[in-house]
C-alpha cells in the first residue's frame, strides 16, 4: 500500500476514519528523511491494516507547527483518534516493526481509562 500524503485538508479526515495512522513527519531536504524512507515503505507495504502518511513540512508548515515539530523525521501515531507514539528521529526497521506491534496490541479502553484518569486528576 502506498503512503498518503497528509495536507491540512485531509489531515483531520484521515485521523478520524483511520483506526491507526502513522504519520512521517519529513522534508525533502532532509538527509535522515530521505535515509528513513525506504523503512517507512516497506513497513507501510507489509502492515495494510493501517494508514502510513507523510507530511512534507515545508509544504505543511501551519500543520507541522500546530503539532510542535521542532526536529525531523517525526513519527507520530495515531489509533482511534488518540496519539500514542511522537519522537524525532529515524528508526531502524526492527524498532519499527517492534513500535507497530507494541500499538496493534494495546489495549484502547485501558488507554481511554488511563487517559481520563490523569485528567481527572488535573482537574
Amino acid at each position: 500500500m502506498a503512503t498518503l500524503e497528509l495536507t491540512q485538508d485531509n489531515f483531520q479526515q484521515t485521523i478520524e476514519t483511520g483506526a491507526t495512522v502513522i504519520i512521517d513527519f519529513w522534508a525533502p531536504w532532509c538527509a535522515p528523511c530521505r535515509s528513513f524512507a525506504p523503512t517507512f515503505e516497506a513497513a507501510a507495504e507489509k502492515n495494510a491494516d493501517i494508514v502510513f502518511a507523510k507530511v512534507n513540512t515545508e509544504e505543511q508548515q501551519e500543520l507541522a507547527g500546530s503539532f510542535g515539530i521542532r526536529s525531523i523525521p517525526t513519527l507520530m501515531v495515531f489509533r482511534e483518534k488518540i496519539i500514542l507514539y511522537s519522537e524525532a528521529g529515524a528508526l531502524p526497521p526492527a524498532h519499527l516493526d517492534h513500535l507497530i506491534a507494541q500499538v496493534k496490541g494495546l489495549d484502547m479502553e485501558e488507554v481511554r481509562r488511563q487517559i481520563a484518569e490523569e485528567q481527572s486528576k488535573a482537574n
